[in-house]
C-alpha cells in the first residue's frame, strides 16, 4: 500500500456480530506514536490501556486480545479509540502488527492469539 493510499477505517472488517457487541471503546497508550487502522493490539494488565501488541514482553500487551478501527495519535498521550474485541472476521491482508513481529512464525502465533478472543483472520 503507497503512502497516498493509507487504509480506510474499519475496511479491514468482514463481518462482526449484530450491534455492537463485537466493539468496545478503549484508550491507547500514550507512547506508541501514530498506531495505525487494523493494527493487531494487546492489553496493558496493570492500567487496562492497549498498544500494538509485540512479539515478547511482560506487561500482557504482549497477547493479541483485538484489531484497532481507526488509525490513532499517541504521540501527544492516550488516545480514545474503537477496537474490534471479540465475534468477527477479518482480512488477513490488511491486520498490521507491530514490527517486532517480523516472520511468518511469529505472525501466526498473533493470529493464533486473535482466534482465541473470537477474531477470525480470513
Amino acid at each position: 500500500m503507497s503512502e497516498k493510499m493509507r487504509a480506510r477505517d474499519w475496511s479491514f472488517l468482514l463481518s462482526e456480530a449484530s450491534g455492537n457487541r463485537s466493539r468496545e471503546a478503549v484508550t491507547m497508550a500514550s507512547g506508541n506514536g501514530v498506531v495505525l487502522v487494523g493494527t493487531a493490539v494487546g492489553e496493558i494488565t496493570s492500567n487496562k490501556k492497549f498498544k500494538p501488541s509485540k512479539a515478547s514482553g511482560s506487561d500482557g500487551s504482549e497477547d493479541a486480545k483485538a484489531v484497532l478501527g481507526q488509525t490513532v495519535d499517541t504521540n501527544a498521550g492516550d488516545a480514545e479509540a474503537v477496537i474490534v474485541r471479540r465475534d468477527a472476521e477479518v482480512k488477513k491482508d490488511l491486520i498490521v502488527f507491530d514490527a517486532s513481529v517480523d516472520d511468518d512464525t511469529k505472525r501466526a502465533a498473533k493470529i493464533k492469539q486473535l482466534a482465541a478472543t473470537g477474531i477470525i483472520v480470513r
